[in-house]
C-alpha cells in the first residue's frame, strides 16, 4: 500500500546511497567550515528528558551502525578520542535523518585493555550514554589480552564495559552470568529486532547462555556480532567455524553476523541447516590511514525494497575536510570498493518465515466491501481450483448486475484460490485469452443490468485485483481488458480519435500495465490514464478515481504518472453490457484477457486511497 506523500519526504533522505553520500559530505563540509566536529554540540549538552534517542520504531527503513576495531585510538600513551568521538556525534547529529536504531562495536575497543585505555573510551561512550542511545560492545583479544573464554573474571574491560553499564538502558535485554555476553533488542519496521553480543571466545556456558537467550525469544531475528569469525572472502576462521557449527547453523533466527579482527573487509555467505542464506561480514579498517580514524559502517534496512545498502564513511576525516586534507586522508574519507559498497538482497517475510511467518490476511466479508455507492461488486472464491466456471456471477451488491460467461473457440474461464494478499475474497478467475486465432472466454453483465446505462456525472471508482503468468506475450496477449464497457464512440456520435475503440476499458497494454481509456461525457475524444509496466507473477491492485471532474489511476493505491489533467465528467453510455476479461473494437469481442482476475468493484463515487479493497 502506498504511504502518505508526507511519509514519503520523511524518509526521503535515506533513498539512495550514493547520493546520500554526497549530501552528507557537501554538509558536513560546510558545518567544518565554522565548527570542527570535534567540539561538543549542542545536542549533546542538552539534558537527556529534553534531547533523548528516539528512533522511529514503525519506518520501515532504518539503519544499523558498526564500528570495527579502534584499538590503535586507545592505545597507552598515543590516545587520540577525537576521531571515536565523531563517529559518535555523526550518530547523534544524523540519527533521526538516517532512523540509526543501534551502533554495534565488534571488539578491540583498546590496544591493551589497560585501565588508562578503558577508561579514555569509557568516557567517550558517554556522549551516547547522556542521550539513551542503544549500543553494544563486546571484547576482543586486545581488550582482554588474553586466549583465555568468557569466564576469565574481572578485567578493566569488564568493569567499564560489563551489564551494570547498560541495565535500565532503552535496549539492553540481558547479559550472560560472567558478564562478557550481552544481548540487546530494539523495535524497527514494527517488529523486534536483536543484536546478540558476543565474547570473542565462547565457552561452553557462553554457547548454552546464547541459545537460552534466542529460545526465549523464538520468533525475534537476530544480528550476531562477535570480535573473530569471517577471516576472508568465503572463509571462516578455526574459531568462526566453531562459531557455525555450534551456534549458528541451527539457529535459523540468525541471518546476518557480524565481525572485525582480520581485515581487509570481506564477506561469506553460508545456508543454515534451515537452508536459509545466512549473510557473514568481517569489516575491519585498522590497517588504514591514522588506525581506521574510527571508520563506521551503516547497514540501511529497507524492508519495502528487500535490502539492505552498506556504506562506509569516516565522519571525523568528513569533518576535516574544509580544513584542506592530506594525501592519505583524501583516499580515506568515503570507501566505494565492493567490499565497503554494497546491497544484500534478502526477502524479510521469507527469510524470517521459519521462525517468525507472517500470517495471512483472513478473507473479509463482501457485506465489509459494500461501501455507501456500491452498484457492482464480484468476486471469485469458494470454488474448486481448476474447475470450470460456467454458471452466472452474482453481483453482490444486490443492483442485479450479474455475470454470465461467453466463449470464443471453445474455451472455459476456471477458477483459481490465487489471490492478492490484501484482496477481501480469497480466490480469482482465470482466463486463458489468446489472440491469432482469437479464442478464450470471458464475462458479459446481464441485458437490462442497470449498469448497463450507469453515466456516473457525479465520479466513479473502478478497482480490481490481477495477475499475469510468466509467459504473458505482448503479440498475442497485449490488450486484454479487465474490465470494459461495450459500445463504440461512432454508437454514441463520437467519432474524434478512434470511432471503432469502446466507450471504456481497463486493459493491459504491451508492458503488461493498465491502461484507462473512456469517453467521458464532456469530450468527443478519448481521455487516457496509463500506469507504468507491472511485473509478472505478481499480484496487483488497480483503481480508477473520477471525483466529477479528474481522473485518477492509482497502482497499489499510489498515483500513476500520467494522469492527464483534461477536465473529465462521466461515462458515456449505449445502453449496451460491460465485460470482465473481454475487450470489444468496432463492436466485436478483439481480445481475452490471459492472467488472473480477482475482485472487481464499481462504486458510484469517488473512494480515497484508505478505501480501497486492498487497504
Amino acid at each position: 500500500m502506498c504511504v502518505s506523500h508526507e511519509h514519503d519526504q520523511g524518509e526521503a533522505a535515506q533513498a539512495g546511497a550514493g547520493r546520500r553520500g554526497f549530501l552528507r559530505a557537501t554538509a558536513l563540509l560546510g558545518a567544518a567550515a565554522t565548527a570542527s566536529l570535534a567540539l561538543p554540540t549542542a545536542a549533546e549538552a542538552a539534558p537527556a528528558s529534553a534531547a533523548s534517542w528516539r528512533p522511529d520504531p514503525d519506518s520501515r527503513r532504518f539503519t544499523l551502525a558498526v564500528m570495527p576495531d579502534t584499538q590503535y585510538l586507545f592505545d597507552g600513551p598515543s590516545i587520540d578520542k577525537a576521531p571515536f568521538e565523531a563517529s559518535l556525534r555523526y550518530l547523534l547529529e544524523h540519527g533521526k535523518e538516517e532512523n540509526i536504531v543501534f551502533l554495534s562495536h565488534l571488539g578491540d575497543l583498546t590496544e591493551n585493555g589497560a585501565q588508562s585505555e578503558v577508561t579514555a573510551i569509557s568516557e567517550a561512550f558517554r556522549l551516547l550514554d547522556r542521550r539513551g542511545v542503544g549500543y553494544s560492545v563486546l571484547a576482543g583479544n586486545h581488550d582482554v589480552r588474553s586466549s583465555t573464554d568468557d569466564q576469565r573474571g574481572p578485567t578493566p574491560y569488564l568493569n567499564a564495559f560489563g551489564p551494570q553499564r547498560f541495565q535500565g538502558g532503552p535496549t539492553f535485554g540481558g547479559a550472560s552470568p560472567d558478564g562478557y555476553n550481552t544481548f540487546h533488542l530494539f523495535k524497527a519496521a514494527g517488529r523486534e529486532w536483536m543484536v546478540l553480543a558476543l565474547d570473542w571466545r565462547l565457552s561452553a556456558k557462553g554457547y548454552a547462555w546464547a541459545k537460552q537467550v534466542m529460545a526465549q525469544h523464538p520468533k525475534t531475528p537476530v544480528i550476531l556480532t562477535t570480535h573473530e569469525l569471517v577471516v576472508e572472502d568465503e572463509s571462516l576462521s578455526a574459531y568462526g567455524q566453531q562459531l557455525w557449527d555450534r551456534l549458528i547453523a541451527d539457529h535459523d533466527q540468525i541471518f546476518l553476523t557480524l565481525n572485525g579482527h582480520y581485515w581487509p573487509a570481506g564477506r561469506a555467505t553460508r545456508k543454515n541447516a534451515a537452508g536459509n542464506d545466512v549473510h557473514l561480514h568481517l569489516t575491519n579498517y585498522q590497517n588504514r590511514y591514522f588506525g581506521g580514524a574510527a571508520m563506521i559502517r551503516l547497514y540501511h534496512f529497507d524492508l519495502d525494497r528487500d535490502v539492505i545498502d552498506v556504506e562506509t564513511v569516516s565522519p571525523w576525516i568528513l569533518g576535516r575536510a574544509a580544513k584542506g586534507l592530506n594525501e592519505l586522508e583524501r583516499q580515506e574519507i568515503e570507501l566505494s570498493g565492493d567490499a565497503d559498497r554494497f546491497s544484500v538482497d534478502i526477502d524479510f517475510a521469507d527469510r524470517f518465515s521459519g521462525f517468525a511467518p507472517v500470517p495471512p490476511r483472513p478473507a473479509r466479508p463482501a457485506s465489509r466491501m459494500l461501501v455507501p455507492g456500491t452498484v457492482a461488486y464480484w468476486r471469485f472464491d469458494g470454488h474448486d481450483d481448476g474447475a470450470a466456471a460456467t454458471g452466472t456471477v452474482r453481483d453482490l451488491s444486490g443492483r442485479g448486475n450479474d455475470l454470465t460467461p461467453l466463449s470464443v473457440g471453445g474455451a472455459t474461464l476456471t477458477w483459481s484460490s490465487d489471490h492478492h494478499p490484501d484482496q477481501p475474497g480469497h480466490g480469482s478467475l482465470e482466463f486463458h485469452g489468446f489472440k491469432s486465432p482469437l479464442k478464450g472466454a470471458y464475462l458479459r453483465t446481464v441485458d437490462g443490468a442497470p449498469l448497463n446505462s450507469a453515466t456516473f456525472k457525479a465520479g466513479y471508482t473502478i478497482e480490481a485485483f490481477y495477475r499475469v503468468p510468466a509467459d504473458w506475450d505482448p503479440s498475442h496477449n497485449a490488450w486484454g481488458g479487465l474490465v470494459s464497457r461495450t459500445g463504440t464512440g461512432g454508437a454514441a456520435g463520437k467519432t474524434e480519435d478512434d470511432p471503432d475503440e469502446p466507450l471504456a476499458t481497463l486493459s493491459l497494454s504491451d508492458g503488461p500495465g493498465p491502461q484507462w481509456a473512456v469517453r467521458p461525457l464532456n469530450q468527443e475524444g478519448i481521455a487516457t490514464n496509463w500506469g507504468d509496466e507491472t511485473a509478472r507473477e505478481v499480484w496487483w491492485h488497480v483503481a480508477v478515481v473520477n471525483d466529477g471532474s479528474h481522473t485518477t489511476m492509482y497502482v497499489q493505491g499510489c498515483p500513476v504518472a500520467r494522469n492527464p489533467t483534461a477536465r473529465s465528467v462521466g461515462l458515456t453510455s449505449v445502453g449496451l453490457p460491460w465485460l470482465l476479461g473481454g475487450y470489444e473494437y468496432g463492436g466485436r469481442i478483439d481480445q481475452i484477457l490471459y492472467g488472473r482476475l480477482g475482485d472487481v468493484r464499481i462504486v458510484e463515487r469517488a473512494l480515497p486511497v484508505t478505501s480501497f479493497m486492498n487497504h
